[in-house]
C-alpha cells in the first residue's frame, strides 16, 4: 500500500475518532424549572385535599345531556381544533427528521468546458459527498429544538380543545339562562299588563289616582324593554355555538327554550395539585424553554469550526476532438473538511449571547405562566364558593316569595285581598326566580372558569380529532 493512501486513511480514522468523542460531549443542561406554586390553595373550601387531578368530563356535572352531545360534536367539527391538529402533524413530521442535516449528503453535477483555442471541449460529470459531523452539542440541540416545536404544537392543540369545551359550555349556559330569563320577563310583563288593567279600573271607579296608572304604565314599559337583553343573548349565544361547531346557522332546536344547566348540590371536593401538567399555557411555556435551549445550543455550536468528511468523484471526456482519444478519465479524492469562522466570528458569538438571553426570557415567561395559572385558579375557587352562597340565598328568597304568593292567592279566593295584591305577589315571585336564574348561571360560569384555569380536562375517548402519525 502506498504511503499517501495510508496517510489519508489514518487521518480520516483519527478525524472520525475525534468526531465521535466531540459528539459525545454533553450539551449544556436545561435550566431547572421551579414553578412558584403555593403549598395549598388559599381559596379552596375547608377540608379539601389536593390529590392528583382527574378533570375528565367535568362538564357532565351540569347534568345536561344536550351539552354533552354538543361538546362531542364540537371536538370533531371545530375548525380551530382541526388547525391545531394539522400543526401537530406537521411538527411530528419535522421532528422525525431533526437530525437529517447531519447525515451524509450526495450531490451530482454535469458541465461543459470549452478550451479557448477550440481544439477541445470536455464533458464533465461528477459527484460530491459531504458529511458534517454534529459536534459541540449540535446533535442534542437540534433534537431539543425539534422536540420543543412538537411540544408547543401539542400544547396548542390541547389549548384549543380546552378553550373549545369551555366556550361551548359557557355559550350553552348563557343560551339556556337567557331563555329562562326571557320566559320569566314575559310572565312579569303579562302580570304587569293585568296589573295596569286593574289599576285603570280602579282609576275609573275613582278608587285610585291617575298617578298609579302612570306608574303601572312605566313599570310595564320597563319590563318590556328588559326583554331585549335576554333576546340579544339568545341570538348571540346560538350564533356563537354554530361557529364553535363549524356550521353557518344554529340548530333550530337550540332556539326552543330548555332547562337551565345546574350544578345543584355539587361542591368542590378536590383541588388538583398537578394542574401545572394539565394547563396548556404552562405546557406551552415549558415547550418554549426547551426550544430556546435547543436554539442556544445550535448557536453555540456555530461558533466553533464545522468539521466533516468529504469525497469527490469527477469524470471527463473530450467531445470535440477529431481524433481518437482515451475517454473516461476519472479523478477521486476524499479527506477532512474544516470550515472555520473568521471575519463573522463576532457575529456568531453575539447571536449565541442573544439566544442565551432569549432562553432566560423563556424561563421567566414560564414562571409568569405558572403564577397566572395559580391566580386564575384561586380567583375561580373564591368566586365559586361565594356564588354558591348567593345561589342558596336566592333559592331561599324565591321559596319564601312563592309561599307568600300562594298565601295571597288563597286570601283572594276567600275575598280577603284584592287581585291587585295577587298580581304584585306574582311579579315579586317572578323577579325572585329571575335572581335565581342569574345566580345559577353565575355559579355555572364560575365552575367553567375554574376548570379552564386548572387546565381543562382530558378529552373523552373518541372525542378528540385523530392526528395522523
Amino acid at each position: 500500500m502506498d504511503a499517501a493512501p495510508r496517510q489519508r486513511s489514518l487521518l480520516a480514522g483519527l478525524l472520525m475518532a475525534c468526531g465521535v468523542m466531540l459528539a459525545a460531549c454533553s450539551v449544556a443542561p436545561l435550566p431547572e424549572l421551579k414553578p412558584p406554586v403555593p403549598d395549598a390553595w388559599r381559596n379552596a373550601p375547608a377540608g379539601v385535599a389536593p390529590p392528583s387531578a382527574d378533570l375528565r368530563g367535568w362538564w357532565q356535572a351540569l347534568g345536561d345531556p344536550e351539552l354533552d352531545a354538543l361538546i362531542d360534536r364540537a371536538l370533531q367539527a371545530n375548525l380551530d381544533v382541526a388547525q391545531a391538529a394539522e400543526r401537530v402533524q406537521a411538527a411530528r413530521t419535522l421532528n422525525r427528521h431533526a437530525h437529517d442535516p447531519y447525515l451524509p449528503s450526495l450531490h451530482g453535477r454535469t458541465n461543459d468546458q470549452i478550451d479557448p483555442d477550440t481544439t477541445a471541449s470536455y464533458f464533465v460529470a461528477g459527484f460530491d459527498a459531504l458529511w458534517e459531523l454534529p459536534l459541540f452539542g449540535a446533535w442534542q440541540s437540534s433534537a431539543r429544538e425539534a422536540q420543543g416545536q412538537l411540544n408547543g404544537a401539542n400544547a396548542a392543540l390541547r389549548g384549543a380543545q380546552v378553550t373549545l369545551v369551555a366556550e361551548v359550555t359557557r355559550r350553552w349556559i348563557e343560551l339556556r339562562s337567557a331563555q329562562q330569563q326571557a320566559l320569566l320577563l314575559t310572565n312579569i310583563s303579562d302580570a304587569l299588563q293585568e296589573k295596569l288593567r286593574l289599576v285603570q279600573v280602579r282609576e275609573r271607579l275613582k278608587l285610585a289616582p291617575p298617578l298609579e296608572v302612570a306608574r303601572a304604565q312605566a313599570e310595564l314599559a320597563r319590563a318590556d324593554a328588559a326583554l331585549a337583553e335576554p333576546r340579544q343573548a339568545i341570538n348571540s349565544s346560538a350564533q356563537q355555538l354554530a361557529v364553535l361547531l363549524g356550521q353557518n346557522e344554529p340548530d333550530p332546536q337550540w332556539l326552543q327554550p330548555g332547562p337551565q344547566p345546574k350544578l345543584g348540590n355539587w361542591q368542590l371536593t378536590t383541588a388538583p395539585a398537578d394542574m401545572l401538567r394539565a394547563r396548556p399555557e404552562i405546557a406551552s411555556a415549558e415547550a418554549d424553554v426547551l426550544r430556546a435551549a435547543g436554539e442556544l445550543g445550535l448557536s453555540r455550536a456555530d461558533i466553533y469550526p464545522h468539521i466533516g468528511l468529504g469525497a469527490s468523484l469527477q469524470w471527463s471526456a473530450n467531445i470535440a476532438s477529431n481524433y481518437r482519444v482515451h475517454t473516461g478519465e476519472a479523478i477521486f479524492s476524499y479527506g477532512p473538511l474544516i470550515d472555520i469562522p473568521l471575519f463573522d466570528w463576532g457575529q456568531r458569538v453575539a447571536a449565541a449571547h442573544a439566544k442565551a438571553h432569549e432562553l432566560k426570557a423563556a424561563v421567566f415567561a414560564y414562571r409568569q405562566a405558572v403564577l397566572q395559572g395559580v391566580a386564575e385558579a384561586e380567583i375561580a375557587m373564591g368566586d365559586l364558593e361565594q356564588l354558591r352562597g348567593r345561589e342558596e340565598a336566592s333559592l331561599q328568597a324565591a321559596q319564601a316569595l312563592q309561599a307568600s304568593s300562594e298565601a295571597l292567592n288563597k286570601r283572594a279566593e276567600l275575598r280577603l285581598s284584592s287581585h291587585l295584591d295577587v298580581q304584585d305577589g306574582m311579579i315579586e315571585n317572578h323577579r325572585a326566580q329571575l335572581e335565581v336564574v342569574s345566580a345559577v348561571a353565575a355559579r355555572d360560569l364560575a365552575y367553567v372558569s375554574l376548570y379552564k384555569a386548572l387546565g381543562g380536562a382530558p378529552m373523552p375517548a373518541g372525542a378528540a380529532p385523530r392526528v395522523a402519525e
